[in-house]
């Protein structure tokens, strides 16, 4: 018998159970705190458009850019290290985005906990490969999970908490959640748990990543991966706002809505992978995702306050691009250098172009005055992709592409 297979799930590994299901649970927490709470903040710290739009677009630019970082260090300190690291920044940033009293420290406070996020995406794979081989599956799937759950939950409380104890202590009271997730990871390094060889977290082969300019399917899966950013990154900025703007909701309510559009992404998480794996044409998927976005921006833009839940949860549903373009990453290369560089490139090609979408949403919003033309941009992003379904829904590989390009 296997023991890798038949070993079970707790004995011996407890703790780094418990720390990767904290650590996922502060993956998000960071980035749905702030925007149900913007009314509050802009009392003490005026916020205008532009400030708004560059929190907005931090996220994905922190997580493009320290992500690409992060295989540097592991390579010298192993995984263990630089996830404490990861988790002492992430609960400076809560402190410091607490304690602003300017925009300058709440951009500061969220460049760190989002460089700690960025990091932390990384680290999760190949901790779960390193702890649990045997329960890959398992564990992604109850980390994607929580780490939904994080997007979910912030937007519920942030409002409440604000009104109760002020803004300062709903920002910065997650750092509970990043010293808890410390105290398996440092209990683990103190009793040097962590015996088996470090996973390494490859980087992709530059040849490849050079050819890769010139494939359809990487360029549709990079703009699908885009599309699912682009959209999330500009609700999560925006969507309070537009909805206590145009549906006459509190700002409580809006916060609840903003939970119910993060809320999607579970069952998505769910399903579309296995759905995505057992389809021979992922076509349809796209068009579904494509079909939500516009149906939730439409009714948002000409009926907001008539069914305003259902518009929100449509266009919650849209961002199923994201667990569809990751399952495509393997099922649309045959071998592991091609997977590796192919996830590089939609990856980092997706969060940037993603990291527009809150930005020139806020944008649009100042220069017309409403959120009419904001909406548009994000019909026209959705409706864009409808190309790269025909490309990436046939069983096309990307080996087949580079072999094209040489």
């Amino acid at each position: 018998m296997n023991t890798a297979v038949s070993r079970r799930l707790w004995p011996g590994r407890s703790l780094a159970l418990l720390g990767i299901i904290l650590v996922a649970a502060n993956l998000r927490t960071a980035v749905a705190a702030l925007s149900p709470i913007v009314a509050e903040i802009n009392v003490d710290i005026p916020l205008g458009a532009v400030s708004l739009g560059v929190l907005g677009m931090l996220p994905p630019v922190c997580f493009a850019l320290f992500g690409i970082f992060t295989p540097m260090i592991t390579r010298r300190h192993g995984l263990e290290i630089p996830l404490i690291l990861a988790l002492v920044a992430i609960l400076l940033g809560h402190v410091t985005r607490g304690l602003s009293g300017s925009i300058t420290m709440l951009i500061i406070g969220s460049v760190i906990a989002f460089a700690g996020l960025g990091i932390g995406n990384v680290l999760l794979p190949p901790l779960v490969k390193k702890y649990f081989p045997d329960r890959v599956g398992l564990m992604t799937s109850l980390y994607v999970t929580v780490v939904s759950l994080s997007t979910l939950v912030p937007p519920l409380i942030a409002v409440p908490v604000a009104d109760a104890a002020g803004w300062r202590i709903s920002l910065g009271m997650w750092m509970i959640l990043a010293l808890l997730a410390l105290v398996p990871w440092i209990t683990m390094l103190v009793r040097h748990r962590a015996r088996t060889p470090d996973a390494i977290i490859e980087e992709a082969d530059a040849t490849i990543l050079g050819r890769l300019w010139k494939s359809s399917i990487a360029w549709a899966l990079a703009g699908v991966f885009a599309v699912s950013s682009l959209n999330a990154y500009a609700m999560f900025a925006w969507l309070p706002q537009l909805l206590v703007d145009t549906a006459g909701v509190s700002p409580a309510q809006a916060g609840t809505l903003l939970a119910l559009y993060a809320s999607m992404g579970i069952p998505c998480a769910l399903i579309i992978p296995v759905l995505t794996a057992r389809m021979t044409n992922v076509g349809p998927l796209v068009y579904v995702g494509v079909f939500a976005f516009v149906a939730g921006d439409l009714g948002l833009l000409f009926a907001p306050e008539t069914l305003t839940w259902l518009w929100v949860s449509l266009a919650g549903l849209g961002p199923l691009f994201f667990p569809l373009a990751l399952v495509l990453i393997n099922l649309r290369t045959r071998t592991h250098a091609g997977a590796v560089a192919l996830s590089s490139f939609v990856q980092s090609i997706g969060y940037t172009l993603g990291a527009l979408g809150p930005l020139v949403f806020g944008l649009l919003h100042e220069l017309s005055g409403g959120w009419t033309w904001p909406l548009i941009f994000l019909l026209t992003a959705a409706l864009a992709i409808v190309i790269a379904g025909a490309v990436i829904g046939r069983p096309h590989m990307l080996e087949d592409d580079l072999t094209l390009t040489r």
